[in-house]
């Protein structure tokens, strides 16, 4: 069975693909466009927070880097999704 965008291989970028963005993974363009970053740093960020819950890492991420609720939550879910 191939792997869906919340289950890319560890090699590759999540916005490698030729198929279009699906789920929270869907954002990563809007986020790279409105904070400047690549979604690659977001995702380090997030990652570096595994001893939050989900919720006071989208907390962290609005308070601490100014993301939208919207933007946060994807981030966090797309990091959670990884480790499933």
């Amino acid at each position: 069975m191939p792997r869906s965008i919340l289950h890319p291989p560890f090699h590759t970028s999540p916005l490698s693909t030729d198929s279009k963005l699906q789920g929270p993974a869907s954002y990563f363009p809007s986020i790279e466009k409105t904070y400047g970053h690549p979604i690659g740093h977001w995702l380090d960020i997030v990652r570096g927070m595994s001893d939050l819950k989900h919720m006071e890492r989208v907390d962290r991420l609005k308070s601490e880097h100014g993301l939208g609720h919207g933007h946060a939550n994807a981030i966090v879910a797309f990091v959670r999704a990884e480790s499933t």
